[in-house]
């Protein structure tokens, strides 16, 4: 009596546990280095009206999966507002994944993305899971999308068009539900018209646009911001800072900061490492102005800041701000709202 076992089932299951298995251990790689790499910055922090409007935009799209273009000055924070987003849509539990597209050439971006099959390329020995396939069902975060090459361009508009791809070396289309979410601190239209990035491109990124504010254009935020580093940092460095005084918050608010929130987070561990007793001792960064050119609203900034120094912040009357700059005093309020220069120094105790 013959027996016959169909064997295509169990191969089918086997085969689906297989890649099961190399993806969770993909998953699992990726994880570990994502917990090696964060915890620079906990949260977003802040109150100013600037950052209200970037968090209500955050609202609106995190539900959706609508692409998101960030962008914003280095510094500024613009993979934590990715995460936010993350975090607040329906994707939150699968881990987001990202992929730096300045710190990697051409060939290893491609590598990470789509990634590769065995013997693709000399000394590919083994298989890797690309970065969009460790992404399926979840968020993938392109940083600094603007350093792609035109190349790698190409291969990327279909992905977000159809979500469709190949492995270098592979003949299998892989097919993907994958929500993305770019950041730049490049002007990308500049690039579109200089030739550097493809139009089709940008409009397929530019769904739905954040612009992160400067550090400069949020100061309402930079007491918040201090207190928040100095506590952080007396904790790990056994130390208790107290206050800080009005002139060193002075200094702090009206800085221009072109390194944004990761500058003043640096400009505040040198102070309490420096800080002997409870009062934080502050040293200043060197003005940038004679290394590089200011920008026109850089330039704008700072005269503005004199004159209200030099007026002890009056902005109306014959002896007021405004007089000095030869404006109408509703004009000044209204640069000075654009600029984000405050009417008045805020109050500084830090003290908990």
């Amino acid at each position: 009596m013959g027996v016959s076992i169909d064997v295509t089932k169990s191969k089918m299951q086997e085969q689906e546990l297989k890649v099961l298995k190399e993806r969770l251990q993909a998953e699992s790689d990726y994880l570990r280095e994502e917990v090696r790499v964060s915890g620079k910055f906990d949260e977003i922090l802040g109150q100013s009206k600037p950052l209200k409007k970037v968090f209500q935009k955050v609202e609106q799209v995190a539900a959706t999966d609508s692409v998101v273009l960030i962008t914003g000055e280095t510094g500024t924070g613009k993979e934590l507002l990715a995460r936010a987003i993350h975090n607040l849509s329906r994707r939150r539990d699968r881990v987001m994944v990202k992929v730096d597209c300045a710190s990697l050439p051409s060939s290893l971006i491609e590598n990470e993305l789509f990634g590769r099959e065995k013997g693709a390329y000399t000394g590919a020995l083994t298989k890797q899971i690309g970065r969009f396939e460790l992404a399926d069902n979840s968020t993938l975060f392109l940083d600094e999308i603007g350093e792609l090459s035109l190349e790698l361009q190409a291969k990327l508009l279909r992905v977000v068009q159809d979500g469709e791809f190949e492995r270098l070396g592979g003949p299998r289309t892989i097919k993907v539900n994958v929500r993305i979410i770019a950041a730049t601190h490049r002007d990308l239209a500049d690039k579109v018209k200089g030739g550097t990035f493809r139009e089709d491109l940008f409009y397929r990124l530019n769904v739905f646009p954040i612009h992160v504010p400067a550090l400069r254009e949020r100061t309402d935020d930079i007491p918040l911001l201090v207190r928040d580093f100095v506590q952080n940092f007396e904790a790990r460095m056994g130390k208790k800072i107290r206050s800080i005084n009005r002139e060193s918050m002075r200094l702090l608010q009206t800085y221009s900061w072109p390194g944004n929130v990761r500058q003043l987070r640096n400009v505040i561990e040198q102070a309490v490492i420096i800080s002997d007793g409870e009062q934080l001792h502050l040293q200043m960064p060197e003005t940038l102005g004679t290394i590089a050119s200011v920008t026109l609203k850089e330039a704008e900034y700072q005269h503005i800041l004199t004159a209200l120094e030099k007026t002890n912040w009056r902005i109306k009357g014959p002896d007021g701000a405004a007089h000095q700059l030869g404006m109408h005093p509703s004009t000044l309020h209204s640069a000075m709202l654009r600029l984000g220069i405050p009417a008045k120094p805020e109050k500084n105790d830090i003290s908990s």
